[in-house]
């Protein structure tokens, strides 16, 4: 049985130790719904030209309260981690 190392997700509170939000900046939305994300933020979070993000939404009450973005590779990893078990004993019965 191959064994592997469970990473954790950095999105992930367990994947957050002395981590957490925090605001690296303010975007404005133009009239056709585009922003533009701080150059800062991209270079911190490694997003270049034609990459991927999901857009992420908390609601509360019915109503959207929190945007998040994250990294398409990282939300299948995300999900790979969390359905991948469920998957393997289902194909197991």
């Amino acid at each position: 049985m191959v064994t592997r190392e469970k990473k954790e997700n950095c999105c992930s509170p367990a994947g957050m130790p002395g981590g957490g939000c925090r605001v690296e900046g303010l975007v404005s939305v133009d009239e056709r719904g585009q922003m533009v994300l701080p150059k800062e933020a991209r270079e911190k979070a490694g997003i270049h030209a034609g990459d991927k993000l999901a857009v992420v939404t908390w609601e509360k009450d019915g109503k959207t309260c929190c945007l998040t973005l994250i990294k398409a590779e990282e939300l299948t990893g995300m999900v790979k981690t969390l359905l991948g078990p469920l998957m393997e004993e289902v194909l197991r019965k």
